[in-house]
């Protein structure tokens, strides 16, 4: 039998096992990937040792000292949520992409934001763009940071339909507040002259203007804790910290002096919006500060208590505006020839599939 022959009944050999017959894959853990998981655990451990031992009544008094107060919300009644929908309802603005095909240039990037209204249900503002680097944008360099511009180029288009989706829904529905999914400084960096424009519109026409943030990703509370402790070592991310700290329906509002989104024009707050043990942030334009508190009851409020703590409305615009695997492949194939869809946009892994 050739070597040629041997090596090929190997493969095919080795397949069976791998993909038995009606059944699921076999995955084998090698003892190199188990250990590295084992040290990664230990060097966590070792890590986080001081911060996870701090007692919590003892955290919860030095977040009280020097980070901001914490405060018991309670829930809007249903009078108070009608009172919202008789004076232009809310706002959740929310955007999403997918990307289809291989390595560079051969792949398209789409991108999708909705700005819906719980007055007007039936009436979503949908905004979209596609991109791909066959049909480059004319100051587009392909020789430099490509991996930078590209994802720059990304945010910054996403960034904008979200924005762009706002400002036209407040023309069109005079909403009362807008929640936008994620911090609002992001489209200080991405988008600023059409945020700017939201922002003063919104000014204008006292419309509230909201940032829900799933994933916090600040460190406030361990930085004071290195300013304070410079023997801490590392500084250590609110999310981490807060982790199981603040009791259901609890809010930290960051005071000034420690709020690094500040200067952006943002005061910020720390809200365990639901029974998991992870809170939430939330921004609002400075200006608009007085309504902190009542902005955070709302949230906490349209939050289900057995969810991972996002508001319902902003999870249902997500779940809509979502750009799903199957749905970016059933656009290239419908609106897209076959022979272009298969020459420059179905990557080697795709045809493994």
């Amino acid at each position: 039998m050739s070597t040629t022959r041997q090596l090929l009944d190997y493969c095919l050999t080795t397949a069976r096992l791998s993909f038995p017959k009606g059944g699921a894959p076999i995955y084998t853990l090698s003892d190199k990937l188990k250990s590295k998981v084992t040290d990664l655990n230990q060097l966590i451990t070792e890590k986080y040792k001081e911060v996870l031992s701090i007692d919590r009544r003892d955290l919860r008094s030095f977040i009280e000292t020097h980070i901001g107060q914490i405060k018991s919300l309670e829930k809007l009644d249903l009078v108070s949520l009608n009172g919202y929908q008789n004076k232009g309802g809310i706002l959740g603005v929310d955007g999403s992409n997918n990307k289809i095909g291989g390595a560079y240039p051969h792949f398209v990037e789409a991108y999708q934001a909705l700005a819906k209204s719980t007055c007007y249900k039936d009436m979503p503002i949908v905004l979209a763009d596609i991109y791909s680097p066959l049909y480059p944008e004319k100051e587009e360099s392909p020789l430099k940071n490509r991996e930078a511009i590209i994802d720059e180029k990304k945010n910054i288009r996403l960034a904008s339909l979200e924005v762009e989706a706002a400002l036209e829904a407040i023309n069109q529905f005079k909403p009362y507040a807008i929640l936008m999914d994620g911090g609002l400084i992001r489209y200080n960096i991405y988008a600023y002259d059409k945020w700017m424009e939201l922002r003063e519109l919104c000014e204008e026409r006292g419309i509230l203007l909201v940032g829900v943030i799933k994933d916090i990703k600040t460190s406030i509370i361990g930085n004071k804790m290195k300013e304070i402790n410079p023997g801490l070592g590392d500084s250590f991310y609110d999310r981490e910290i807060l982790f199981g700290k603040l009791k259901y329906g609890e809010m930290i509002n960051i005071r000034d002096e420690v709020n690094k989104k500040l200067p952006e024009g943002y005061s910020s707050a720390f809200i365990r919006t639901s029974l998991a043990p992870t809170p939430i942030g939330m921004d609002i334009i400075n200006s608009q500060k007085d309504y902190m508190e009542e902005m955070a009851r709302l949230i906490f409020t349209l939050t289900p208590e057995n969810s991972r703590g996002v508001p319902l409305w902003l999870d249902i615009v997500d779940k809509e505006v979502k750009i799903s695997d199957e749905i970016m492949k059933a656009l290239l194939e419908r609106y897209m020839d076959r022979d272009i869809y298969e020459r420059f946009f179905i990557s080697e892994r795709d045809k493994r599939n």
